[in-house]
């Protein structure tokens, strides 16, 4: 399958996502040893992208009615931070051959921070959200029940096991939820991935502890000033799960293919910039982030019901 493939997303609907990078330490031995060798294999993260994307693909076309993963194999992000210490692990995994110069100055002095896709635990909260929304009666014909039951037995398999206790990622479709813009500022670190006059995606990246921090006081400003807005919900979720992880790892905001439509995009700013209104009971000016935010990803959101 050829980088056509990630480049295209297979015309599949826009999703994004939230990843937590955490130093290797982080995980129990048996694992540590499993992502070093996931990661060993590794060529680009372009590679991964396609390698996931050509993954779920042949699940939904194979046979007996499975689309489930089976947890044979697992693939593994990799990104590498300044300052670390350089290991002869980091050199046996080295993913930057065809990188920009940018991105070979920091794998010459850095650490590597795992997020492991963990997909056989994604696939069920999935099916899980699925069977319990509106849509649950087609859930039912896509999904067997006795296919259910199948990857529950992988699900507890795994949850038997220390590995199960964080789950690295988070994804979203048609759109990005404005909680997870309030981790991030227009100051933070972009990767922009472009090919033949598009944009492929745009990962931003923070410290865990700078995330942390502003989900934090986000979480603080709106419980005082707009205590029933459906954000704060979602907020405070965001910020027991980014609890869950090693103090030195990094989170992504990956845009996926939805960057191509959005991007330059300001929703960090616009997202900070309403809070703070909020905060101090400029309603006008928080009206105006919100206008903000909704002219840009409305349109994006109502791509989902297109015929």
């Amino acid at each position: 399958m050829t980088g056509n493939l990630y480049r295209g997303q297979a015309g599949l609907p826009f999703s994004s996502s939230l990843r937590i990078y955490e130093p290797l330490e982080a995980f129990p031995p048996e694992q540590q040893r499993q992502l070093v060798a996931d990661s060993s294999k590794i060529r680009s993260r372009a590679a991964v992208e396609n390698a996931e994307l050509q993954a779920s693909l042949g699940r939904i076309t194979r046979t007996g009615g499975d689309p489930f993963p089976t947890g044979r194999t697992d693939l593994v992000r990799m990104t590498r931070v300044p300052g670390g210490r350089h290991t002869a692990a980091d050199s046996a995994t080295d993913t930057t051959a065809g990188a920009s110069p940018q991105d070979k100055d920091a794998h010459d002095a850095g650490r590597l921070l795992y997020c492991p896709s963990q997909l056989v635990i994604r696939a069920g909260l999935a099916a899980n959200a699925l069977m319990d929304g509106v849509h649950s009666p087609l859930a039912d014909l896509l999904i067997p029940v006795s296919q259910r039951d199948k990857h529950q037995a992988r699900i507890d398999r795994i949850n038997a096991g220390e590995e199960a206790k964080r789950v690295h990622t988070r994804a979203s479709t048609w759109g990005i939820p404005f909680s997870w813009f309030s981790l991030f500022a227009e100051s933070d670190r972009k990767d922009v991935v472009e090919s033949d006059g598009h944009i492929l995606t745009v990962r931003v990246w923070t410290p865990l502890t700078e995330a942390l921090d502003r989900a934090r006081f986000a979480v603080a400003h709106l419980a005082l000033a707009a205590p029933d807005l459906d954000m704060l919900d979602d907020l405070t979720q965001l910020t027991e799960w980014l609890e869950l992880f090693h103090v030195q790892s990094m989170v992504e905001l990956d845009y996926g293919a939805v960057a191509d439509k959005v991007y330059p995009d300001e929703s960090p700013m616009d997202v900070r910039l309403g809070i703070e209104c909020l905060a101090e009971g400029d309603m006008t000016g928080a009206a105006a982030a919100y206008r903000r935010l909704a002219s840009r990803w409305i349109p994006i959101r109502q791509l989902a019901r297109a015929s």
